[in-house]
């Protein structure tokens, strides 16, 4: 799908020569997501790289996250799409600053886009970052972009078994987010398998499932943000 991630050809795990070119692109993105890392703590931030397969509720949830929390945590988004401002448009809406990075063909944000991304956000002014990273369950796995918290996305309409197929990106991730849970009756996916699959990948994961629709499960989120912000700002002392 894109070079950067080395998942453009069939041959790539053969070739040293890819392989050789992806660590070095790996090592340097790594320092620059250290950078980034470095640059939230100055200004007291806490930032969180937000990662789905498309349509699985990132913007709503950080839509419907910046309408609860009100003036309480200041929010700005680095969102992350091919093409198109749309969800950097909604997230304007909803009263937060934030930036569209436009990654062209490749398939995930990476710490040197993120980077761009930090420097027209308004940092002395926030408490939280979201990163909302291009929709794909493969590629934004391997790329550190400077954040605190990985959170991946599972919808119901998707199946419990997606952290068992996709392992990379389940492992990576801090906290699993279990969204659309109003549409349960609706669809085949138990809430229950999808915890024990996440699990299976990484034990002792952290869960959430809500709705942004109805807010079912929305104050756990809440509070699960309000904690680390809270400890990131003592952490900093």
């Amino acid at each position: 799908m894109c070079k950067e991630c080395g998942c453009g050809g069939e041959n790539h795990k053969e070739n040293k020569k890819v392989v050789e070119v992806l660590t070095k692109v790996l090592d340097a993105n790594d320092r620059q997501a250290q950078e980034n890392r470095e640059h939230f703590e100055e200004y007291g931030v806490y930032a969180i790289n937000l990662m789905s397969s498309p349509g699985a509720g990132k913007t709503s949830l950080i839509e419907a996250t910046i309408e609860a929390l009100g003036d309480s945590l200041k929010i700005g988004v680095i969102e992350g799409d091919l093409e198109t401002d749309l969800d950097a448009q909604r997230v304007r809406s909803k009263g937060a600053p934030a930036v569209q990075i436009n990654t062209g063909s490749a398939c995930h944000l990476d710490a040197f886009m993120v980077h761009k991304g930090i420097h027209q956000l308004p940092l002395k002014d926030l408490d939280l970052v979201f990163i909302e990273n291009v929709g794909n369950l493969v590629c934004p796995a391997s790329y550190d972009v400077g954040a605190h918290l990985n959170v991946v996305l599972l919808s119901v309409t998707e199946g419990a078994d997606k952290p068992e197929k996709y392992p990379v990106m389940f492992r990576h991730a801090d906290l699993l987010v279990i969204t659309k849970i109003d549409l349960i009756p609706y669809v085949d996916f138990s809430i229950e398998s999808a915890i024990r699959s996440a699990r299976k990948v990484k034990p002792g994961m952290d869960v959430i499932a809500l709705s942004c629709k109805t807010k079912e499960g929305l104050e756990d989120w809440l509070d699960y943000l309000r904690f680390k912000v809270r400890m990131n700002r003592r952490a900093l002392r």
